[in-house]
């Protein structure tokens, strides 16, 4: 399979998982009970989090080969961005997460909970809009998007 098939299946997917993630969180906390934020903190602490991995470290390792060689502008731009994803994955999603979930598995939903909360979600938004800005600027490399959309 083609590389840049590869990096961009990982990206898509990537940016939909963090996107259930975030809505998922956002729709439990305001319109459910905190017995739904259990199951939703518990879903992604146990079953999404090693795929988000796995995708993240397809787009990082798929997007290091295909940008070898290549210059210009929007190659260094993803260049940069790609290590601010992921230390804001590794440092600040995943550790949220799964305090999220203890803290939910316990029924422990206190000031604590609802601060760490707000903070996965505002990085959530950021990975998002990172995530996004990645890959339109893939979709430019690749040619993939009409002359009008490419300029802006």
């Amino acid at each position: 399979m083609k590389k840049s098939i590869i990096h961009a299946t990982a990206g898509a997917l990537a940016m939909l998982v963090v996107a259930t993630f975030w809505t998922s969180t956002l729709v439990s906390e305001l319109f459910m009970g905190q017995e739904a934020v259990k199951i939703v903190k518990h879903a992604i602490a146990y079953y999404g989090l090693i795929p988000l991995v796995v995708l993240m470290a397809g787009v990082g390792g798929s997007g290091f080969f295909l940008a070898k060689g290549r210059k210009g502008r929007i190659v260094e731009e993803k260049k940069k961005r790609m290590p601010k994803i992921g230390a804001n994955g590794l440092l600040i999603m995943i550790p949220c997460a799964l305090f999220l979930n203890s803290k939910a598995a316990t029924g422990n939903f206190d000031a604590v909970f609802y601060a760490v909360q707000v903070i996965e979600l505002v990085v959530g938004l950021l990975q998002l809009t990172l995530l996004g800005r990645s890959f339109r600027d893939g979709l430019k490399l690749a040619g993939r998007l009409p002359p009008s959309a490419a300029q802006s």
